[in-house]
């Protein structure tokens, strides 16, 4: 393949990202240096918030690990994939004009000043902070295996090569840009992601023969796969809740609630993200069912299938604009993780603890310094990767959940939440996810997740009735 040609439009993509960050670094907006670097001055339109929030969602294991995982189980896969496209809709509708008011009331700019404000624990700030810490580096680990992995099939480079080249760029334009810069390229990557996936769809029912040719040459090779039946509901449950429901809990989106400017950008955002989620989800998945039938060789795991299939039905330069989707959706999903374990770190850890006002150049230091940090520490993580992507990235999700789904959700909405219940239902929700995944308890099939959301419900529920009320200066901030 010429190198070249495919890795002009990728080079071109990195240094607009690049580019981007630096003219944002130099535009002055009114506002705080922590309220603008780690929110962006709650200014976001529909558009901008919806393609954020798609951004920040669809990741590595949307263009790699599922479509690859819909290569070898088929329709069914598909379709259970399709659980994910109310996210948008989902997360913003249950929880946008209320948390977007209270954060601008208490002055929040991340998920763990909300629950500070609202269950006035220290404890709570401490295991929130950890939390996010810990799973989201587990989390840009699983995106830079996946960039890293797409990088070198394509291209033929190493794969230490590709983890520096989009690695270094996105944790320098996080570095110096902030949420703007970050909110900024996820509008152009999600952009780019609908392209690249529009690019390798067409490619490969083109060279399959058409939906209906590539459909009875599945269907003839293998009939269990044009199943939809065949995944277990056991697992359908599960994946209800994990990637559909549990999405509340998922800091890195319930955050952006927080950062739109009216109602009008909203709903505007609901209705843009819920159908751009859908396509690119559907356009990803069939393109790994469709590969089934026009794919030659075998595939050393379900990661390597979207890569060889790509260098088998497209030419260099069109390689390279679908090589920048994925990676747009990798790196849309670290700049999004970095900047929120950069600020669990500054303002929920450095600030919260400090009692005393820093100099705005003190924290733009300490800003840029953490989340440089941060993401130098995922970067060391991946040079080494393990396979299977698709279940780091669901394994951090679930930690997350079962951290931060109570707590966000109880909060918001039931007043008589409080710290009892949120210090025990992270704790025991978390302990539940992570002892029955190292104990490799597994009960009917279903996912830990549901076990441990609900072991962490009935215990919010019980240390809030077993603990103190919150005080009526709080009730009064989040319920008048």
């Amino acid at each position: 393949m010429n190198n070249l040609a495919l890795l002009l439009p990728l080079a071109a993509y990195l240094a607009l990202m690049l580019l981007i960050a630096a003219l944002v670094t130099r535009k002055k907006h009114a506002g705080g240096f922590v309220e603008e670097y780690f929110i962006g001055g709650r200014s976001l339109g529909g558009f901008v918030l919806a393609m954020t929030l798609i951004a920040t969602f669809v990741s590595a294991s949307s263009f790699i690990g599922g479509p690859g995982v819909a290569y070898s189980t088929g329709l069914s896969w598909v379709l259970l994939a399709m659980i994910q496209v109310p996210t948008a809709f989902f997360t913003l509708g249950v929880l946008g004009k209320k948390f977007a008011v209270i954060g601008r009331r208490i002055k929040a700019v991340t998920v763990t000043g909300y629950l500070s404000a609202r269950y006035k624990s220290e404890a709570v700030v401490l295991i929130a902070s950890i939390s996010i810490i810990a799973f989201f580096i587990a989390m840009m680990v699983a995106q830079f295996i996946g960039g890293a992995v797409l990088f070198q099939n394509i291209t033929g480079y190493s794969y230490l090569t590709g983890l520096i080249l989009f690695g270094l760029v996105v944790i320098i334009y996080t570095t110096i840009g902030g949420f703007r810069a970050v909110v900024l390229t996820d509008a152009i990557q999600a952009v780019v992601m609908v392209v690249a996936t529009i690019t390798i769809l067409g490619a490969v029912i083109s060279a399959g023969g058409g939906v209906e040719a590539l459909v009875d040459k599945i269907a003839l090779q293998d009939p269990a796969l044009v199943d939809a039946n065949t995944v277990p509901k056991p697992q359908i449950l599960s994946f209800w809740i994990l990637v559909g429901i549990g999405l509340l809990g998922l800091p890195q989106t319930t955050v952006r609630a927080m950062s739109f400017k009216d109602v009008n950008a909203l709903h505007n955002s609901m209705i843009i993200g819920t159908v751009v989620v859908g396509f690119l989800l559907l356009g990803m998945h069939v393109t790994g069912f469709f590969a089934s039938g026009v794919l030659t060789g075998t595939p050393e795991t379900s990661d390597s299938v979207i890569p060889m299939i790509v260098m088998q039905v497209l030419p260099p330069f069109w390689a390279g604009v679908f090589l920048a989707g994925p990676l747009a959706a990798i790196m849309s999903t670290v700049s999004s993780l970095l900047l929120l374990a950069s600020a669990a770190v500054v303002k929920d850890i450095l600030l919260h603890y400090s009692h005393k006002p820093r100099p705005e150049r003190q924290l733009k230091t300490a800003a840029w310094f953490c989340t440089a940090v941060v993401g130098g520490l995922a970067f060391v993580f991946a040079i080494q990767p393990p396979d299977l992507i698709v279940w780091i990235n669901l394994f951090a999700m679930g930690g997350l959940e079962a951290a931060f789904f109570w707590p966000t959700v109880l909060g918001l909405y039931w007043r008589r939440a409080n710290a009892t219940g949120a210090i025990i239902s992270m704790l025991g929700g978390v302990a539940i996810f992570l002892g029955m995944g190292i104990a490799g308890v597994s009960v009917l099939g279903i996912n830990n997740i549901v076990f441990a959301l609900s072991g962490g419900l009935l215990l919010f529920i019980i240390g809030s009735y077993l603990g103190k009320k919150s005080d009526e200066q709080t009730l009064e901030l989040f319920f008048g």
